[in-house]
């Protein structure tokens, strides 16, 4: 397989954007073989700390992740707060802004895919700088409302679409294939801190300057964040031009077919949407199942939730070690295994009620870290073994596919819950999870012990671009 690209763009043989630091083959004894397909990776793996490019992407990636965990309690508590939004209400504004995915998502992985990457990114960033500004603005003029709070939601929506499928199909470009694990490792890192100490910081500065003002501090989040990606100075290579006259329902359909016939993304993609699935309707009755069930009050609900997200920080941290000690497809089974196993823990607590707490706070611990050692080396993989011209269509792809369950997901945990009970729903969706490994471990993940290097690809399953 080959990418294309202009001239002089890309450093022959490596893939890299140019001005990427070069493959270091100064210490060659700290590197090892494979015992399948594979490059060598280098050891330590410390290259991106070195890499200024990098660096500045995940420093935007970093602020960003920080502000939108702000605006994902603070949107809500507007409404709910400042406008006295209904029920059926704060539905519609949820509804929103998770609409654009289903609606836009295989477009925009169509349209990026012929574009640059980083101008996309820099032009999202600063498009939601400006919606978000708006809901402090609206509030300081007595014209805030309900409708223009779906609006910035739906907006935003739609501009994380382009930013999400960019920001995927950037990275491949801008470091070496071998470094995709240790990339997305640290970036999922970032994400997993967010998520961990988000929710607090958010609610805090909710607390101290109102909703719509903390919302103010998310739209700066996003002009740092624009701020830091016009600092990369590598040049990206031009886009593949798309053949003459070629329209993007044909261009979708090329994504769209590479990821049901491709036998890895095939597997990666099902697996994920089986967990989502069930994973979704686990989430459905979870909080019902700790506050009937278990007698859980807000605050040891809050622990649960703040612990899941200092495994899933674990989680991406040991997604790099896990992979050079046991192999890319290895961690990604045994992984999607523990989560499923892992989760069966928390039926086991109604049994014992002296340490439910104690049992649901060690399985979401659990579950998140083997969720996201799993999903980095998921990621990491289907960007390894995608060609440039079509990581925002397989990326965008797989996303629509997979996160498209979670509305499916939830309804069926709350049906199963209404039927059978908060436990049993809990149980089946446990058991749904395990079963997700199923596509993976009947898959040739089985014999893959490292992130192929793109001319391996077509050894492996992926058609030549």
């Amino acid at each position: 397989m080959s990418t294309k690209a202009s001239p002089g763009s890309v450093i022959a043989g490596s893939g890299q954007i140019e001005g990427s630091p070069p493959v270091d083959d100064e210490h060659p004894q700290a590197t090892r073989r494979s015992r399948g397909w594979g490059t060598r990776l280098p050891w330590p793996p410390s290259g991106l700390w070195r890499h200024p490019d990098f660096m500045r992407l995940w420093a935007a990636d970093t602020v960003s992740q920080f502000g939108s965990q702000v605006t994902l309690l603070a949107l809500p508590l507007t409404a709910a707060l400042t406008l006295d939004a209904s029920a059926a209400q704060m539905g519609f504004l949820t509804a929103a802004g998770t609409l654009p995915w289903l609606l836009i998502g295989l477009f925009a992985g169509a349209w990026v895919d012929r574009r640059r990457r980083r101008p996309v990114l820099v032009a999202a960033d600063l498009a939601r700088a400006f919606l978000l500004l708006a809901v402090p603005a609206a509030w300081a003029l007595d014209a805030l409302s309900i409708e223009l709070l779906y609006a910035v939601a739906f907006l935003v929506g739609c501009l994380t679409v382009f930013f999400d499928v960019a920001y995927l199909a950037f990275l491949p470009a801008l470091v070496r294939r071998d470094q995709l694990l240790e990339g997305n490792s640290k970036l999922g890192a970032s994400a997993s801190v967010a998520q961990f100490a988000g929710p607090g910081v958010a609610g805090g500065l909710v607390s101290l300057v109102s909703a719509p003002f903390a919302i103010l501090l998310d739209g700066l989040s996003f002009l740092l964040s624009a701020f830091f990606l016009r600092q990369i100075r590598a040049t990206e290579p031009a886009p593949v031009a798309s053949a003459s006259g070629r329209r993007v329902r044909a261009e979708i359909a090329e994504g769209l077919g590479m990821v049901l016939r491709d036998p890895i993304l095939r597997a990666l993609t099902g697996c994920g949407a089986t967990t989502t699935l069930f994973g979704y309707a686990f989430l459905a009755v979870y909080v019902l199942y700790m506050t009937d069930h278990l007698g859980l009050g807000p605050g040891a609900i809050g622990a649960v939730f703040a612990l899941g997200g200092f495994g899933a920080l674990l989680g991406a941290m040991a997604a790099g070690p896990a992979a050079r000690r046991f192999g890319v497809g290895p961690t990604i089974i045994w992984g999607r295994v523990l989560v499923g196993l892992g989760g069966m823990v928390i039926p086991v607590a109604v049994l014992v009620p002296a340490v439910a707490l104690p049992l649901v706070v060690a399985a979401e611990f659990f579950q998140w870290l083997m969720l996201v050692l799993s999903d980095v080396n998921s990621l990491s993989l289907r960007q390894a073994v995608t060609p440039d011209r079509l990581q925002g269509r397989i990326n965008a792809t797989y996303r629509v596919l997979v996160w498209g369950f979670q509305p499916v997901g939830a309804l069926l945990g709350g049906a199963l819950g209404s039927f059978f009970g908060p436990p049993s729903a809990l149980v089946i969706g446990v058991l749904g999870m395990l079963a997700a490994v199923i596509w993976v471990y009947w898959s040739p993940l089985r014999g893959l012990y490292e992130v192929p290097a793109m001319e391996s690809a077509v050894q492996i399953g992926v058609e030549p671009a």
